[in-house]
């Protein structure tokens, strides 16, 4: 049974996850939109909304955070900070939409598009 257990493995370890995750949220911050499953689409938006609703504070602090969280990406981190953040500074929440896409391959109904919202 997996009572209180609120995470999806992905069939991987905690390392491998913690990779992916951190390959995901950088591919997503650089491209604003990227298309993966469904699964790992759903995984990776409370990770990227913390890390813009972290980067909205824009101190050292919230940068090296950023930084730590995304696997040290300074790309990645400055577009957060600079371009991102001050897009969605009056928005409480929200920031990405998950659209999911028919047909792609032998998979049916598996692939997911996760785009930020604009403004």
């Amino acid at each position: 049974m997996r009572h209180h257990v609120n995470k999806r493995t992905l069939n991987r370890d905690r390392r491998q996850r913690t990779a992916l995750l951190r390959s995901l949220a950088r591919s997503l911050v650089l491209k604003e939109g990227i298309t993966t499953t469904v699964a790992k689409a759903k995984e990776l938006r409370p990770f990227i909304e913390r890390l813009v609703t972290i980067s909205k504070k824009n101190s050292v602090a919230s940068r090296r955070d950023v930084s730590t969280r995304l696997g040290g990406a300074p790309d990645a981190v400055k577009k957060l900070h600079d371009t991102l953040a001050k897009r969605f500074e009056t928005r409480a929440g929200g920031y990405t939409r998950i659209v999911k896409l028919g047909r792609i391959g032998k998979r049916v109904g598996e692939s997911a598009r996760i785009e930020f919202v604009q403004k």
